[in-house]
């Protein structure tokens, strides 16, 4: 058997995006917390026979090597303390904290009790990610001088059922805690350390914040601008990072979520099917159309299984953590 795994939550992020990418890379999912009785059947009908508690406190009773903490953002650092204190290496879905300061709590525990942690910025295993590494590794755009990267929906009504978007920034709801979550993440991998320049953060459907662009300065100068908007009627492209040779444009995410959303994994830690997006190189009224890598996020959990077999160091640098929860806190303090 591989190794035992427990996830605290069973909704979205538990339910479609950690188990189906565990199951694929080859761990036991042993133990699955939840009080929710409707994800108490999914629990069951997914894993048959799996253990399933209420707690996070219960979870870490079991005998298990990793746990992965997919519960809401309001409850991150109370379920990360659980598997810390009682030794277990954690796995926290983004963000892994509500702020710097809870952040670094979490991390501060870890290195204290000398128990390793890591957070699920699986973006950076997505198709555009693998891709822009590559073009950026191969110089063809020259010199960078500013990168665009969206996450922009047109969603205009605002869902009750859902604490993301009702709940306050100070239990962990809103956009900033997401989906920017992300994008600041994969623009530091590409780009390195920045600093914010700018930010605007507002709530346009009268629940959590749905809409923010955030501006960055790397450290060589290049600019950064990240939108996140939950009303946005014509998207922009994923991404356009624009270079004094050309630029690169992918306008659509992967099919990763949508294949996890329906059911499937990749079996081995490997996608049966093409995951690449389209990516474009322009230059002027040329257009170059490139080969897009192949996204995979199992690729993360592969990472994380090597890193506690001591095979691997853990996939995510805790100071790139620290630094999205620093430039989130600065982005909400200091909107227009």
């Amino acid at each position: 058997m591989g190794l035992r795994v427990g996830i605290v939550g069973y909704g979205l992020a538990g339910r479609y995006f950690h188990a189906p990418l565990l199951k694929g890379c080859g761990f036991e999912v042993a133990a699955i917390a939840t009080t929710n009785e409707i994800r108490h059947g999914h629990a069951q009908e997914d894993f048959p026979g799996v253990k399933v508690v209420p707690t996070s406190e219960e979870l870490v009773k079991e005998r298990l090597d990793l746990v992965v903490v997919a519960s809401a953002n309001i409850a991150h650092a109370h379920d990360a303390l659980s598997a810390i204190n009682a030794g277990i290496p954690v796995v926290i879905d983004k963000p892994m904290g509500r702020t710097h300061a809870e952040t670094k709590a979490i991390i501060d525990a870890g290195l204290k009790a000398e128990i390793p942690i890591s957070t699920f910025f699986n973006r950076r295993w997505d198709s555009n990610a693998l891709t822009i590494k590559r073009i950026l590794a191969s110089g063809v755009l020259g010199q960078i001088h500013r990168m665009e990267s969206r996450f922009e929906r047109f969603r205009p009504q605002l869902n009750t059922q859902s604490w993301r978007e009702n709940m306050s920034a100070a239990d962990g709801g809103g956009q900033l805690l997401d989906l920017q979550t992300h994008l600041i993440s994969t623009a530091i991998d590409w780009f390195g350390s920045a600093e914010l320049v700018m930010s605007s953060v507002r709530s346009l459907r009268g629940g959590a914040d749905d809409d923010s662009v955030l501006v960055l300065r790397h450290i060589d100068g290049m600019m950064s601008y990240l939108s996140a908007s939950a009303v946005v009627g014509a998207p922009g492209p994923c991404t356009r990072i624009l270079g004094s040779q050309g630029a690169l444009v992918i306008h659509d995410l992967d099919p990763q979520e949508d294949l996890l959303r329906s059911g499937k994994y990749p079996m081995g830690g490997t996608w049966a099917v093409p995951t690449a997006s389209k990516a474009f190189i322009h230059r002027g009224n040329e257009i170059e159309e490139i080969v897009g890598e192949n996204g995979n996020y199992a690729l993360f959990y592969s990472a994380i299984g090597d890193a506690i077999e001591g095979k691997a160091p853990w996939p995510i640098d805790t100071n790139d953590v620290l630094l999205v929860a620093k430039l989130i806190d600065q982005a909400r303090a200091n909107s227009l």
